[in-house]
């Protein structure tokens, strides 16, 4: 997808390092060498490498700045890339079009698979050219297209993909079911235990379920 845009691309690369506990051995930082710490990919984390261009839709991996915006799942659209910053303008939300200025951050990923804590320094940024229902979470948008390659899986999850639209009209969903099952409707999850207990109040006949 990337490619398909205007302009040259511009890779960033990250700058990788370990901290453990206590006094480290060399032959400690020869079994875990900068090499193999650039290899390293967690979910929610910016690779060693990033590809970016101007125009290129980006999701924001980390709270940078909430009242700016500037939040985990955050799209912007890139105007401008630099050595040590890169700026874009918020895609959507009460934040749509304002102007931001994106860092180079330290992430510190502590996964107990490995025996150190990973510092990784990069722009916290993804390219975005689509989003997960649970990373679309409170957007409001003027088209939305949901792609259903398998029934949704928990309660509440297929009403948020299709309330993040302004109307119907700016609703497309692919259903892409089994052979043997239609692909014109799709499965919806509800878990009735939690509408049990819940009381409506019926003096506010807005509150309803």
């Amino acid at each position: 997808m990337l490619d398909q845009l205007p302009g040259i691309s511009r890779s960033y690369f990250s700058s990788d390092s370990m901290q453990v506990d206590g006094d480290v051995p060399k032959s400690f930082t020869k079994t875990y060498p900068t090499e193999f710490l650039n290899t390293l990919a967690f979910n929610g984390v910016p690779d060693h490498e990033i590809s970016l261009k101007i125009h290129a839709p980006v999701m924001l991996l980390r709270n940078l700045s909430p009242l700016n915006g500037l939040c985990n799942g955050t799209r912007i659209m890139i105007t401008f890339l630099g050595e040590d910053i890169i700026k874009g303008t918020i895609m959507g939300g009460t934040y749509d079009t304002k102007l931001v200025v994106i860092p180079r951050i330290v992430l510190n990923i502590d996964d107990k698979k490995w025996p150190f804590i990973l510092k990784r320094r990069q722009f916290p940024v993804r390219l975005c050219y689509g989003m997960t229902i649970n990373k679309n979470q409170g957007q409001t948008l003027e088209k939305v297209g949901v792609y259903l390659p398998d029934p949704v899986f928990s309660h509440g999850q297929l009403y948020v993909a299709v309330s993040r639209v302004k109307s119907a009209d700016g609703l497309r969903i692919l259903i892409t079911n089994t052979d043997d099952v239609p692909n014109d409707y799709t499965r919806n999850i509800v878990y009735t235990e939690a509408l049990e207990d819940v009381s409506i109040d019926k003096e506010q006949p807005n509150n309803n379920l």
